[in-house]
C-alpha cells in the first residue's frame, strides 16, 4: 500500500497542521509558525480527545474537533496552587506574573512545572495547573502526512521527528 493511502491508526506516524482556539474564539497555538506536529498514533504523545478523533482520517482530510477538559488537560483544580516563600528563589531571578517555573517533585521523584500566578509581599503564587486545564479545546486539523511507525518508534513509544517523514 502506498503511504499516500494511509488512515490514521495505531503504530503510524502522523504529521497534522493545526489551530488551536478556547471559548470566544481566542487562538491559542498553531502549527504554522513551528510546522506540522508530528507524534505516534495511539502513543499518547497528544491529548486523548485529540487522537481519539484522528483515527481514520487520510492525509488532505480536514477535521473540526471539540476536546472538552476531561480529554484535554483536566478540570481546573484549585487546590493544585500554592504559595512559596520569596526566600525559596535565588536573589536574581526576576519573577514576574505568568512565568514558566520547573520544580522538583520529591515525593515523585519528577519534575513539574507551574506558573506564577500571583508576587504576594510574603510568597509567590504558584498554579500547578496546566495553563489549559478547565478549558474546551477546538481544533482546526488537517492531516498532511501519515506512515509507518519504523520498529524503533514503536519500540520507544513516539516519533522520531522528521528524519523519516515523507
Amino acid at each position: 500500500m502506498n503511504d499516500k493511502n494511509l488512515t490514521v491508526a495505531d503504530g503510524r506516524v502522523v504529521r497534522i497542521e493545526y489551530t488551536l482556539t478556547v471559548a470566544g474564539g481566542e487562538m491559542v497555538d498553531s502549527s504554522a509558525e513551528e510546522g506540522p506536529l508530528e507524534f505516534l498514533q495511539g502513543a499518547g504523545e497528544i491529548i486523548p480527545g485529540l487522537e481519539a478523533a484522528l483515527y481514520g482520517l487520510a492525509v488532505g482530510e480536514h477535521k473540526q474537533v471539540v476536546v472538552t477538559p476531561d480529554l484535554a488537560y483536566g478540570e481546573y483544580d484549585p487546590d493544585n496552587v500554592q504559595i512559596v516563600d520569596l526566600d525559596s528563589f535565588e536573589e536574581d531571578v526576576e519573577l514576574e506574573p505568568g512565568m514558566m517555573l520547573e520544580f522538583f517533585d520529591e515525593e515523585n521523584d519528577e519534575t513539574i512545572e507551574g506558573y506564577v500566578s500571583e508576587i504576594q509581599p510574603d510568597g509567590v503564587v504558584i498554579d500547578f495547573n496546566h495553563w489549559l486545564a478547565g478549558e474546551t479545546l477546538h481544533f482546526d486539523v488537517k492531516v498532511v502526512a501519515v506512515r509507518p511507525a519504523t520498529p524503533d518508534e514503536i519500540e520507544h513509544g513516539h516519533s522520531h521527528g522528521g528524519e523519516h517523514a515523507q
